[in-house]
């Protein structure tokens, strides 16, 4: 059995109410105001720890840095390849469902699930390259 952690649960629940999306550096900081004295290696080995008993998930992004997610429901990510965020798709679950069996049909294995980052320019750094256009 896993022995209770306070720095841990902080962590868990920083992510549990953020849709940011952290780098593990983010989460350093904001768990840092609570516990002063904790290390960067023990957000670490904690982020790591809770990435495998699946109470939050880690998003390699695009950008090279990992991101985490408390929100373990089945959905995928919008990565913006121009001011670095990444957001929820809030797709159905039955088009995640359906998109994992049209792998599965052409795939010898068992698909249990599936992450998607797609990735374009988020509407916020769409008007402000319109605003920018305009005024040039």
């Amino acid at each position: 059995m896993l022995k209770y952690s306070r720095q841990r649960e902080s962590i868990k629940k920083y992510l549990s109410e953020t849709t940011e999306h952290p780098t593990a550096d983010t989460v350093y900081l904001h768990v840092k105001n609570e516990f002063p004295n904790i290390s960067l290696g023990t957000v670490y080995r904690n982020l790591n720890l809770l990435t495998d008993l699946g109470e939050i998930i880690k998003i390699p992004s695009p950008d090279g840095g990992d991101r985490f997610d408390g929100n373990i429901k089945p959905h995928n990510h919008f990565f913006c390849n121009c001011c670095g965020k990444i957001y929820d798709m809030n797709m159905d679950v039955s088009d995640l469902n359906q998109i994992n069996r049209s792998v599965s049909d052409s795939f010898d294995g068992i698909i249990e699930s599936s992450t998607t980052i797609f990735m374009g320019k988020c509407g916020n750094c769409i008007r402000k390259s319109q605003e920018v256009s305009k005024c040039s």
